[in-house]
């Protein structure tokens, strides 16, 4: 009764109290729990023993050790030892990294991508999954190529039918992969699309092999595409660039040389990232 009274003020209602009231109720207690023990972590100068964490954290002993321990198991806390105690990892620090290389990926490509647009003379795009959907971050078509490219609403949908979506398909692990197919389905968008999981494993296995992935007619007819992986500092996938060109410029040795320059401009800027350079 003392909370449902605390929404009154003089007897009309207040619904600054109802709001916070709901807040709390959708907070998720050891989810705060852990998020304590972290901050905890990061204002120590040194490592912390577990009865320390546990009375600046206001938990008994138990409950802190199984926080801690599932921290120490997803990697964002580190086990200095019985005698030192717990610590920070490096894990936020990654994902935060991450989070800003994602940000900035476009940029970081954008004179790339415009030089290998003019060399080849073809649309060239980057693209990056962002949960299941293919997202086009960037595209360059410096000698203004005519290729029509497909609705972006279904391109997100449609990374089994890509250069850009394979490229990244064939390096993710194979449950992250099989989740995406799920959400997306196979759906049918010319006569070409691949529309089985046997088939897509197959070409997937063919992107391994050879280092780059086609999409021969397969979302567009009429427009031919090759692309392959961007990869981060630890080997990661994080994105992918393709080069498209209307069909009827598709001859084996236009083919045989766009695959080359796309995997040779996506390995430079992999090496890139892998080093840190802008």
């Amino acid at each position: 009764m003392a909370s449902r009274a605390a929404t009154y003020r003089d007897g009309v209602a207040d619904p600054s109290f109802a709001s916070v009231e709901k807040a709390a109720a959708r907070r998720i207690q050891s989810v705060e729990r852990a998020l304590d023990i972290l901050e905890i972590l990061a204002a120590a100068p040194d490592a912390l023993a577990l009865g320390e964490v546990a009375a600046q954290a206001g938990l008994n002993v138990s409950t802190c050790h199984h926080l801690v321990a599932t921290l120490v198991d997803r990697g964002y806390v580190l086990n200095a030892g019985r005698s030192r105690g717990y610590m920070l990892s490096s894990r936020l620090q990654e994902l935060t990294e991450m989070s800003a290389r994602k940000a900035d990926l476009s940029d970081f490509a954008r004179t790339d991508l415009i030089d290998l647009s003019g060399r080849l003379g073809l649309s060239v795009q980057l693209a990056e999954m962002q949960g299941s959907a293919l997202v086009t971050r960037f595209r360059a078509n410096v000698a203004e190529t005519h290729v029509i490219e497909a609705d972006e609403v279904v391109k997100m949908r449609a990374a089994h039918a890509t250069a850009t979506g394979k490229a990244i398909l064939a390096w993710l692990p194979e449950g992250e992969t099989l989740k995406i197919i799920s959400e997306n389905g196979l759906e049918r968008f010319t006569d070409n699309t691949l529309t089985s999981l046997a088939d897509l494993t197959e070409d997937l296995r063919w992107v391994r092999r050879n280092g780059f992935a086609v999409d021969n007619e397969e979302l567009k007819p009429g427009v031919v595409c090759y692309g392959a992986a961007l990869r981060d500092e630890k080997g990661a996938v994080i994105g992918s660039i393709s080069a498209s060109m209307p069909l009827a410029l598709a001859t084996e040795a236009c083919r045989a040389h766009v695959a080359q320059e796309v995997v040779a401009c996506a390995r430079r800027l992999s090496d890139r990232l892998r080093l840190g350079r802008p």
